[in-house]
């Protein structure tokens, strides 16, 4: 997975979830502090887990050392490798911190065979689930960073499998996969994601893993199912769910449907189902650790495991799996934090859209800036940075052109209402500027903040003798539409 991004800026992201928080910390697997909750669950256990993809990856060569030689080629080819080198072009972000790996994580939920029955009028594969595992180049910690899949941002032209590109267009995050992946192959899908998230956060991602749900039921039922105790009964049709209240051992099937489920527990909402997934793969690492001591229950599990994982060919193999797990085992648990990207319901600022979440600025571009440089962020600080939340639609902005070349100043303007800000007017710049500026009068400067951090490698200034109430985008040369996140 190669080539550079002519930027280092770590750019804004457009899209988002349906609160403002961040994840648990500490290996609790919570997610969401936006008031509502995980949606009404708790868990009897909990233990030192990566997330959904990271966590199989570990679960996965738990074992290893202790199978024979035949039982270990079996199981490494059961991994399935997507080469997405060639489906990402060459403008991607620069890896800030070399040594540092950025792996994105996808819960595929793909249609065919045996998932079916799960959903209807589903074509391609879907992606109910969609994370970055940060690993620093010091190995002392780690983040899972969640990305909500109501986030609604611009989803890049992407390959189809078909000999066919996509065209650019404003989406729910994980459509990228479901547009990739239309001709059923897993590495136009994940390559869609990758280009997506990639474009939102300027990170640069170096591995990707993609788990399907269907080999999940395997692991939990080679497990001989999973504890969980729903504080409320959960009915479900699409899910196909119904749970009383109360502690209870699921099986696969169940398991899949509990995952899965959003309407009907809860707040109904992604914020809660991200929470539940995060929590469960806690649940299932600690059952795996006592249960997989059985060479039955062992093999079993990792078939499952293995079958249900396509990964980068760098990833593809138990080898390349066990190396990576070697790497992330030295990190304790108070030093691993679940996160959720900052975001709001898109309601705020387009009232006619309650579908879809927005990424709340400048924290997000903050938390990605802080990744890209290896700088840890934990669950508490990201809370504390997005207490105060500021809607798109409260920062009024005028757009000058400062370029001399006409339709600038619109063309941006136009940017920044799709993002839902409000443009109090456009304008010619007095005089022709070298570079783009952002400037405020004193008051002003988180509404300036937000707005820079939609722009590359743009800073604000404060000015008192800046326009009242408004803030001033000038346009500058260096400064293309296609860069307005």
């Amino acid at each position: 997975m190669s080539g550079t991004r002519r930027r280092g800026h770590a750019p804004a992201g457009r899209g988002a979830a349906r609160r403002t928080g961040s994840g648990g910390t500490g290996g609790t697997g919570g997610t969401g502090t936006g008031g509502r909750g995980t949606g009404g669950t708790r868990l009897t256990r909990r233990g030192k887990i990566l997330a959904w993809g990271a966590g199989v990856t570990a679960l996965v060569v738990l074992g290893i050392g202790g199978v024979g030689a035949w039982i270990y080629q079996d199981l490494n080819d059961n991994i399935s490798a997507a080469d997405v080198d060639d489906k990402l072009g060459g403008d991607r972000p620069e890896n800030l911190s070399p040594g540092s790996k950025n792996i994105m994580l996808v819960g595929s939920d793909s249609r065919d065979g045996a998932n079916a029955k799960y959903g209807k009028d589903l074509t391609t594969m879907q992606s109910d689930t969609l994370m970055v595992l940060h690993i620093p180049a010091d190995r002392k910690w780690a983040a899972v960073v969640s990305f909500p899949r109501d986030s609604y941002v611009q989803i890049p032209a992407c390959q189809m499998g078909d000999g066919k590109t996509s065209s650019p267009h404003k989406g729910k995050i994980n459509e990228a996969f479901a547009i990739g992946g239309i001709s059923g192959e897993v590495a136009e899908a994940a390559a869609c994601s990758i280009k997506t998230v990639e474009a939102h956060t300027g990170l640069r991602i170096d591995h990707f893993m993609s788990i399907d749900f269907s080999g999940f039921k395997g692991m939990v039922d080679a497990l001989d199912g999973i504890e969980v105790c729903p504080e409320q009964p959960i009915k479900s049709d699409k899910a196909k769910l119904n749970m009383r209240a109360g502690c209870q051992t699921v099986d696969g099937e169940t398991a899949l449907g509990y995952v899965r489920v959003r309407y009907g527990v809860g707040d109904n909402s992604d914020i809660g189902r991200i929470g539940r997934q995060q929590e469960f793969m806690d649940a299932l690492a600690g059952k795996a650790q006592k249960k997989l001591t059985s060479p039955d229950a062992l093999y079993g599990f990792m078939q499952a495991a293995t079958k249900s994982l396509t990964a980068d060919p760098d990833l593809a193999g138990i080898k390349q799996l066990y190396g990576l797990a070697d790497e992330l085992k030295g990190i304790p648990s108070d030093r691993l934090s679940f996160l959720t990207v900052p975001n709001y319901p898109r309601e705020a600022d387009v009232p006619t859209d309650k579908a879809n979440v927005v990424w709340q600025y400048p924290q997000a571009t903050d938390l990605f800036t802080a990744l890209a440089r290896d700088k840890e962020t934990t669950k508490a600080e990201l809370k504390a940075d997005v207490e105060d939340l500021l809607y798109a639609s409260q920062v009024r902005v005028q757009v000058l052109n400062g370029t001399g070349i006409g339709g600038r100043a619109a063309a941006v303007a136009d940017k920044l209402r799709l993002a839902g800000y409000t443009v109090a007017g456009t304008g010619n710049a007095p005089a022709s500027v070298a570079k783009t500026t952002v400037t405020a009068p004193p008051g002003m400067e988180r509404q300036a903040a937000a707005i820079a951090s939609r722009l590359p490698g743009v800073k604000t200034t404060t000015d008192p003798a800046a326009a009242a109430g408004v803030v001033t985008l000038t346009v500058g040369p260096e400064l293309k539409t296609g860069d307005v996140a």
